[in-house]
């Protein structure tokens, strides 16, 4: 049961996150906390680009970077869990063929290693995609 917790929670997690602001936003009736003048309204679009900036500049490749290195940078995390998917189905496709009876170590394999990576790359989307955003 627990091994099926690590394959369920990551896809899930969206779902409890949005439930949790749904629930917080009935009890405070949606009311969030809002600038009392256009001063401070002015004060927090000012630290909100600064925070923007400071994230900008730290996900900034250096600027003589090839092409290629950037596009590989900004979609390895893609790659990787693409990667875990398919060797973790060609591992446990090679096991069951040479070892049958390997099943209850292929199934622990997939739920453990490769459970949360396809939640990860899939779970979110679908999650939204059910809720009619994009």
């Amino acid at each position: 049961m627990p091994a099926l917790l690590g394959l369920i929670l990551p896809a899930l997690l969206p779902v409890l996150a949005d439930g949790a602001k749904g629930i917080f936003n009935f009890f405070t009736g949606g009311a969030t906390a809002e600038p009392a003048n256009m001063d401070e309204r002015i004060k927090l679009m000012g630290a909100e680009l600064e925070t923007l900036k400071a994230l900008a500049a730290l996900d900034q490749p250096s600027p003589n970077i090839s092409l290629w290195v950037a596009d590989l940078r900004a979609s390895f995390r893609y790659i990787a869990a693409g990667l875990i998917v398919l060797g973790g189905l060609v591992g446990v496709g090679t096991v069951l063929f040479i070892d049958a009876t390997a099943a209850p170590f292929v199934n622990s394999y997939l739920q453990g290693v490769v459970g949360p990576v396809f939640s990860f790359m899939f779970g979110q989307r679908m999650y939204l995609s059910l809720r009619g955003r994009k």
